[in-house]
């Protein structure tokens, strides 16, 4: 018998979610309070690979406004406030800045949640900022005001906001069998869900329709939406959807290396199995809402 959507846990915990942080928006206006705020700021750092900075043990590099000295301005952002009124700002460093830098998929599966959250959300203002540096409109510098959230051109007048890419991702189901697909250049024995970014003029809803069509033939009948997640790879945000389809047979159109079909047993017995490819499938790690969604489906299906 099929569980029932009342019956289905909630989605499983995935990376870069939530940084904790009041984004106080009425505070990144003014300038004078910003400044403030500085000195004592945990200011978190990133290099220009958009890496963390982190201490000589792998943690988060403890960072403070007034050991760094430069003001907010150019090149800062202001992020927010904790709870108990702590300031947090961002800033882009070189690599002499901290003893050592992270990627930030590593740091998200061995710092604490809010930690990892906290530098995705910077890396990914400091990576719009990097290249948004000229007007898109006349050309001339831009300069960052409202702490780092508004790129003003002082030639034409033009406001530059940060650029967030919607891409859907979804798990789609035939009642008893995932649909997952491979793209190339993978690793052997890798498979996830379907994803792809939405069009302009499309709803996400119709985005699931068409990606999932485009990329294997197979044709959605129902999609609905169950959470999002912030990637900040270098800057979408992946909008989680589960869906039914088929049973339509999968082909590929070059896109991806192949699709198919699998069962639920075959699903968890990758969901137990982890790394291992020799007896089948490698699922994504617990970083990425694409294992939540997988985990969800595998709950809800039909069983047998």
């Amino acid at each position: 018998m099929a569980a029932t959507l009342a019956d289905a846990p909630p989605l499983s915990a995935y990376a870069f979610g939530d940084a904790g942080l009041d984004r106080s928006d009425a505070l990144r206006g003014d300038a004078v309070a910003l400044q403030a705020l500085w000195p004592a700021a945990r200011v978190l750092l990133l290099d220009a690979a958009g890496r963390a900075a982190a201490d000589a043990g792998g943690g988060p590099w403890q960072a403070t406004g007034a050991a760094l000295r430069p003001e907010a301005g150019d090149g800062v952002v202001f992020l927010g406030l904790e709870a108990d009124g702590q300031a947090w700002f961002a800033m882009p460093a070189d690599e002499a800045a901290a003893p050592q830098w992270l990627d930030l998929r590593r740091a998200a599966g061995e710092w604490p949640s809010t930690v990892a959250a906290a530098f995705a959300y910077a890396r990914g203002m400091l990576h719009w900022q990097a290249r948004s540096r000229y007007c898109g409109a006349c050309g001339a510098a831009v300069e960052f005001r409202r702490g780092g959230f508004v790129g003003h051109c002082p030639a034409c007048g033009t406001d530059h906001y940060p650029r967030v890419d919607p891409a859907v991702i979804v798990a789609v189901g035939d009642g008893a069998r995932l649909l997952l697909g491979r793209q190339p250049g993978w690793a052997p024995g890798r498979w996830s869900v379907l994803a792809g970014f939405v069009e302009p003029g499309e709803t996400p809803e119709q985005a699931v329709v068409r990606e999932v069509h485009e990329e294997t033939g197979v044709r959605v009948r129902h999609c609905r939406y169950l959470a999002a997640q912030p990637w900040p790879f270098p800057g979408s945000l992946m909008l989680g959807y589960i869906a039914v389809a088929g049973p339509d047979l999968p082909r590929t159109d070059g896109e991806l290396e192949d699709a198919r079909w699998f069962t639920r047993e075959e699903v968890g017995q990758a969901l137990a199995r982890g790394e291992d490819a020799s007896t089948g499938p490698i699922l994504p790690g617990p970083l990425s809402i694409a294992r939540a969604l997988i985990e969800y489906w595998y709950a809800t299906a039909q069983a047998g």
